[in-house]
């Protein structure tokens, strides 16, 4: 396959650790230019230092305020001069059942997970629009296509992120923009470490250390994506490690 990535800019929210700073890993590989945005400035720019970037790539950035990631996609064309693609990759899991009323967590969840992504979207759109191409990948989860207890406000966001990304398919048709949603299950990244409740997070760390994949399996599947000829769009991609049932 011919290389469909090379020059890109791509950027990346949650690019700190886990599935973003692998994914950031992959890209610069293939000759991307990436942009990279989270709230820990430190490990950006650690990040940026080991894959040889500058500090135009580095953006901290929170993305529950919709002005700071409108400056992150306006940092991205004032430096590169467009962007190619958006990963909406920042996310947190803090399980618990709806008995124990952690209503600040499920606040939280719906921030980051579900309004951290059409904020994305938001400050990114216009710029695609303008250029008459672009790429929005929305990072779901295995959690957006089933419910289990403990885990229901996380699947509600995750589900309502898989939602919004087949409204935007069908919205940017006229304007050559692409859309992918990506649906991991188990794998190996510090979201089992946002749980508070002692028992759940016991739970959950004992499932991902038996079954949980490495993050760059993820980062395959967004290259995978990305890399298509411009006249394919990969709409959604769904893996488990091949351990999980469920």
């Amino acid at each position: 396959m011919s290389n469909n990535i090379k020059g890109k800019v791509v950027l990346i929210t949650g690019a700190s650790s886990g599935l973003g700073a692998e994914t950031a890993r992959h890209l610069v590989k293939e000759g991307a230019k990436v942009v990279l945005g989270a709230r820990r400035l430190d490990r950006l720019k650690e990040l940026a230092a080991e894959l040889s970037l500058g500090e135009d790539a580095v953006f901290q950035l929170d993305v529950t305020d919709r002005n700071q990631l409108q400056s992150f996609a306006d940092h991205a064309v004032n430096t590169q001069g467009r962007i190619d693609v958006l990963l909406n990759n920042a996310g947190l899991m803090p399980h618990s059942p709806l008995e124990r009323l952690k209503v600040d967590e499920w606040d939280r969840m719906i921030d980051v997970n579900l309004k951290g992504v059409m904020y994305g979207i938001a400050a990114a759109l216009p710029q695609m629009i303008a250029q008459k191409s672009g790429h929005i990948i929305n990072t779901s989860s295995v959690a957006g296509h089933l419910v289990r207890p403990g885990g229901v406000v996380y699947s509600a966001t995750k589900h309502a992120v898989r939602v919004i990304s087949e409204g935007l398919r069908q919205e940017v048709k006229p304007y050559n923009i692409r859309s992918t949603i990506i649906s991991p299950g188990a794998v190996k990244t510090e979201l089992p470490d946002h749980i508070t409740e002692a028992d759940v997070a016991a739970g959950v760390k004992d499932f991902y250390e038996n079954v949980a994949i490495p993050a760059d399996s993820f980062a395959r599947c967004v290259v995978f994506a990305i890399n298509q000829p411009d006249d394919v769009d990969i709409n959604e991609i769904l893996f488990r490690p091949t351990a999980q049932q469920v």
